[in-house]
């Protein structure tokens, strides 16, 4: 299953690469995708990332203090809920509480960066990956 991490900011991208190593170790089945990684050489980068945020069936958003209000994430957070049938997005917080949480990102269940919290996102993303891949949904 694909999963989409959304980054702004150095902080934030450093979270969404280990999260892009450290997934497919625990869900074998699971396709990260970091813009700053994925995208090959010579490619549109726009094109490339409007392809994965339709593609993808889950998205994770590394939340800092210093992004909270980044377009670029809001604008990834929104383009993942209205491409997905049921919106499959985890604001990933990263030194900040929920109730730091503004605009359209705060409609969504948010993981924070605790050990139990971690684990319900991953067993969350386990079970997507089950459903979607019983739809016949499931990335190659």
């Amino acid at each position: 299953m694909k999963v989409f991490i959304s980054w702004s900011g150095e902080l934030s991208h450093k979270v969404a690469m280990c999260l892009r190593d450290w997934l497919p170790n625990v869900v074998q089945t699971l396709i990260p995708y970091v813009s700053s990684e994925d995208i090959d050489k010579g490619t549109r980068w726009s094109q490339d990332i409007a392809g994965e945020l339709a593609d993808s069936f889950y998205g994770i958003l590394c939340v800092t203090d210093s992004n909270i209000e980044a377009p670029w994430l809001n604008f990834e957070a929104g383009a993942l809920s209205k491409s997905m049938d049921s919106a499959n997005v985890s604001p990933f917080l990263i030194n900040i509480k929920r109730a730091d949480l503004k605009g359209p990102i705060l409609q969504f269940q948010s993981t924070i960066f605790e050990k139990e919290d971690i684990r319900k996102l991953v067993c969350s993303l386990n079970r997507t990956d089950k459903r979607e891949s019983v739809r016949g949904g499931k990335a190659p």
